[in-house]
């Protein structure tokens, strides 16, 4: 469910005019098997995930898909008795790590973008064309108070 205020007296909506609210949000102690029934029953692609009323992180379908992936062995060759990464050890251990995630701790992302209620609704659109994300939690303080989707940007385009 969305608010419907109206938007500014300039005529530029604010993410506080387009956010979902309530917004369905998760513990990082939730477990990946009640995370994907979590997905399936409310039918949505992600969730913030909250400690104790903070931000800690975010969720998606996407990271649920990244345990059942193929991991990607970092390429190296020897040369005087070292070894030389050619690709990123740091993305082959956050492979790894996703991928015998229990929690939604261990799975989740933890460095979150969001926006503010009274930032301007193209703020979150184009923080979600840069990044192509699908969706960014909306944060007051340190709480998640809703969440804008690619749906809810949509509505305000008239598509």
């Amino acid at each position: 469910m969305s608010t419907t205020t109206d938007p500014t007296p300039e005529g530029e909506p604010l993410v506080r005019d387009i956010m979902t609210v309530p917004v369905i949000t998760v513990p990082p102690t939730m477990t990946i098997k009640e995370l994907a029934g979590l997905f399936r029953d409310k039918r949505i692609g992600g969730v913030p995930v909250v400690d104790e009323d903070r931000l800690v992180g975010i969720v998606t379908e996407g990271d649920l898909m990244a345990i059942d992936a193929d991991i990607e062995m970092p390429h190296f060759f020897e040369l005087f008795d070292s070894i030389i990464y050619l690709g990123s050890q740091k993305k082959f251990k956050e492979q790894l790590e996703k991928a015998s995630a229990a929690t939604v701790g261990q799975l989740m992302t933890d460095e979150v973008r969001s926006v503010a209620p009274d930032d301007e609704a193209r703020v979150a659109a184009t923080l979600m064309h840069k990044h192509k994300f699908d969706r960014v939690p909306v944060v007051e303080g340190e709480a998640v108070v809703g969440i804008v989707t690619r749906h809810d940007i949509m509505k305000i385009l008239g598509l």
